[in-house]
């Protein structure tokens, strides 16, 4: 059964000495606003963490499987719903509407972030085109972070040996060159530190037509919470889940049919519940300048500055 409450969450997670999220157009260093300086996270980062733990924690396997995984070809999943609903694989552009349907139908029972996050499935036989009910902002970072490009020393080579067909030819290259010319130099870029804030929306409506259910929404939860535990490296540093503020929107009417139209539409502007300020106020702790570690900032969820028919849940 699809849910039937809409959902806005304030996610917090931070970075220490480590890259959050590089910037391919600018040598892979950690995205900034280059206005203000401050740290930028892409929704896609967050959700495809989201899909790698989904993709851990369910083993892959449907009804909880991920269509968008790494270095596959969307198209063969593609392909098998049509083979599952339709009995054939359509040529490209040919599929009619009905069977369309039943093949984007098909890709939401079967694969988690396509019933969460959507997807575009109208390439190759084509599934069409789904509107995920979940949905990120771009993470922004509550201070200004200082982006470091730093050296680092590989003690070892890469280099092609022109005419080597076997390890001895190799080995005499390596005995005959300097020592100094057999390391090189290498660069890292991270941040001493950054908190962040993302902001995501669940839409009780979108989720009727992909089928997203209570069971996606807590695993959604579970995921927010532990994905960085499940995505360590050198290049990421220290990443952690530092808080999840959730808004269950319930309705206040006393007529229960109102009021569950209440609850899948909302009972406040998502603005009045995520604005830093608004409910949740984060700021730096007395005397502290640049901030290093998460207990530099004090969080305070004010549960008394709530609009009627909606609930705080702190995960």
């Amino acid at each position: 059964m699809s849910i039937e409450n809409r959902y806005e969450f304030l996610f917090l997670f931070d970075c220490e000495n480590g890259n959050p999220n590089g910037d391919p157009d600018a040598g892979n260093s950690p995205r900034i606003d280059p206005e203000d300086m401050y740290g930028l996270v892409s929704d896609v980062a967050l959700k495809r963490r989201v899909r790698n733990y989904v993709q851990v924690a369910k083993n892959n396997e449907r009804p909880n499987a991920i269509f968008i995984e790494h270095a596959t070809n969307l198209n063969r999943p593609i392909a098998e719903s049509h083979l599952e609903t339709n009995g054939e694989i359509p040529e490209k552009g040919k599929a009619s509407k009905d069977k369309v349907r039943l093949a984007r139908d098909w890709m939401c029972k079967n694969f988690y972030d396509v019933r969460t996050f959507g997807a575009v499935m109208s390439t190759g036989a084509n599934a069409g085109q789904v509107r995920g009910a979940v949905q990120f902002s771009f993470a922004r970072s509550l201070d200004k972070v200082l982006p470091l490009d730093i050296s680092v020393t590989r003690m070892a080579v890469t280099e092609d040996v022109k005419g080597a067909k076997d390890i001895k030819t190799f080995k005499d290259w390596e005995d005959n060159q300097p020592e100094d010319q057999l390391r090189t130099m290498g660069r890292k870029n991270l941040i001493p530190y950054g908190l962040y804030a993302a902001k995501g929306f669940i839409s009780a409506n979108l989720a009727q037509d992909t089928g997203f259910s209570e069971a996606d929404l807590e695993l959604l939860w579970e995921a927010l919470l532990n994905m960085y535990d499940h995505d360590r490296s050198a290049s990421k540093g220290m990443m952690s889940c530092r808080g999840l503020y959730i808004f269950k929107h319930v309705g206040t009417d006393s007529d229960t049919e109102q009021r569950k139209k209440q609850a899948m539409l909302g009972c406040a502007p998502a603005h009045k519940l995520l604005d830093l300020g608004a409910i949740i106020d984060i700021k730096k702790k007395d005397g502290v300048v640049a901030p290093r570690k998460f207990t530099d900032y004090e969080v305070t969820a004010n549960k008394d500055r709530l609009p009627k028919g909606v609930e705080l849940i702190i995960k």
